[in-house]
């Protein structure tokens, strides 16, 4: 397996984990408010992050679907297709998917602009004066943290979901590329 294919799989491991552990804190926090709730002491900061706790879990698990290539696929062309001309296909489907992920991470960046927010001593009112980016002042209603912790999931998202594309991408490329069109008995990264 390569360095890329290791890395892939690493991260992909700390997903489900961290992922797991997200299921049952949403799940407990979920049971907390059914049981507050029917002693009338409901806790209102509980629906919060039990919803972010869900959507934290969403986007590891669907990550981790990207590396394992188990993500929802329209698949009537490639299983319409063999030899070498699926295997380009799925050659072009990896590139289109490192290409979204790639540009989706780029977005996060301007949107997180962390260089701008360093240059401002990581003073947020000095950063949201000079860009007019509010994203590290505003804090969650029910929470009452600011909601760039919880929209954090979109820069990790993207910068892991790059990764195990650009894996797989690799991955299809060897396949491709292999001179003796044999195949690989390598797991599938």
């Amino acid at each position: 397996m390569s360095f890329l294919g290791s890395l892939s799989a690493g991260i992909a491991r700390i997903e489900t984990f961290v992922g797991a552990s997200l299921g049952a804190i949403t799940m407990a926090l979920i049971l907390l408010n059914v049981v507050t709730r029917s002693f009338a002491k409901s806790l209102f900061w509980v629906d919060g992050a039990a919803i972010a706790s869900m959507v934290w879990m969403a986007f590891l698990g669907a990550s981790v679907a990207l590396h394992h290539r188990e993500t929802i696929a329209v698949t009537l062309l490639p299983d319409a297709m063999r030899g070498k001309s699926a295997q380009w296909l799925r050659i072009v489907v990896d590139t289109i998917i490192l290409i979204f992920f790639a540009i989706l991470l780029a977005l996060s960046w301007t949107w997180f602009d962390p260089l701008t927010l360093a240059k401002n001593g990581f003073d947020t009112k000095a950063f949201a004066a000079e860009t007019f980016n509010f994203i590290y002042a505003e804090v969650s209603t029910t929470l009452g943290i600011p909601k760039f912790w919880l929209w954090l999931i979109v820069p990790i998202f993207s910068l892991n979901s790059s990764i195990h594309a650009l894996s797989n991408l690799s991955h299809s490329i060897v396949e491709t590329i292999r001179p003796d069109g044999s195949s690989h008995n390598e797991e599938a990264v």
